[in-house]
């Protein structure tokens, strides 16, 4: 905090630093150890060993770090002020072994259940989807089965690949048969392109997840969309979970296992925006590659995604104080 402990500390002051001088937080957000405590930790988790195509994601958190340089402190979509509305501070990475993935999915489960210890919310910056089963672990230990917003090409719901239990596409799977889900609030956003069989989409429809395609998107538009979405979800606890790879290569190339026809990042971000009332407790925003990407483009949507989220954090922390 500031001097004045009811004031969070905001980022560095541009007219004074330019954005490129200086170390790449996020948004150029405090540290962590700086602040003390946060409302919002800003974490990375620089883990891809759960691909099944491309790596490089373990390089996606310090990549969307160094695209929020030009991010600024007033969000006029959503008419707030998000770092000063709470203290968002950047936590700073996970640490997760690269060469046994049962090992890191523990080591993430135990660093998140201590970031959530402090009463904060988490922003993770990926890092390969593997990573949301154990964020949503632990987001279970504190509010119970949580309501689940999943921004994918992929349905990330298969059962194995080559006999391994842990991938970037078996996390929700997992969650589900873990119980750590609320199975009448589940969704995927921004799903296309072919699949193993139709069996992949009856199997995902047994665990309750409801599907809003890219193309429904683009069909029926972001606001209804998103009411439907709010619908869904009602007053439950969410978590949103936003594999890059969402958008169209086009908007976002530097991605594991990029599929054509995607959103764009102007749906992605109206969407987010339309659920600023829904109870967002924790996020993550995951698969960037940045070896793929070019000009930034894919860091760049990514940071806006995980800003337009923490906005929505901080505007319901806010409120609730």
């Amino acid at each position: 905090m500031s001097s004045d402990q009811n004031t969070p500390r905001g980022p560095i002051d541009s007219s004074r630093v330019p954005r490129y001088a200086g170390p790449a937080t996020f948004a150029r957000l405090p540290r962590l150890d700086e602040v003390g405590t946060a409302d919002v930790a800003v974490v990375g988790i620089p883990f891809d060993s759960g691909v099944s195509y491309r790596p490089g994601a373990r390089f996606g958190g310090n990549a969307i770090r160094e695209a929020s340089r030009l991010l600024r402190p007033y969000n006029p979509a959503q008419d707030a002020s998000p770092f000063a509305l709470a203290q968002v501070a950047d936590a700073g990475d996970i640490a997760a072994n690269p060469f046994n993935i049962n090992e890191a999915v523990e080591t993430i489960e135990a660093a998140a259940d201590d970031l959530l210890a402090t009463g904060a919310r988490m922003m993770t910056l990926g890092g390969d989807h593997t990573v949301a089963l154990p964020l949503l672990r632990s987001v279970a230990k504190k509010h119970g089965p949580v309501a689940l917003l999943h921004f994918d090409a992929h349905l990330d719901t298969w059962d194995t690949y080559f006999g391994a239990e842990y991938t970037h596409g078996t996390p929700f799977r997992r969650a589900v048969e873990e119980g750590i889900l609320d199975t009448s609030a589940l969704s995927h956003v921004g799903t296309r392109g072919p699949l193993y069989g139709k069996q992949d989409l009856t199997d995902d429809e047994k665990m309750g997840f409801g599907i809003v395609t890219s193309a429904d998107v683009y069909r029926r538009g972001a606001d209804e969309v998103a009411d439907q979405l709010r619908q869904r979800i009602g007053d439950r606890p969410l978590y949103i979970s936003i594999d890059i790879d969402c958008l169209d290569p086009a908007h976002a190339p530097g991605t594991g296992t990029p599929e054509a026809g995607g959103m764009t990042s102007r749906e992605l971000l109206e969407i987010l925006r339309g659920l600023s009332s829904c109870n967002l407790v924790s996020a993550d925003v995951v698969e960037v590659a940045p070896a793929y990407d070019h000009a930034e483009i894919t860091a760049v949507a990514a940071s806006h995604t995980a800003y337009e989220l923490t906005t929505i954090m901080s505007r319901q922390i806010a409120a609730s104080r």
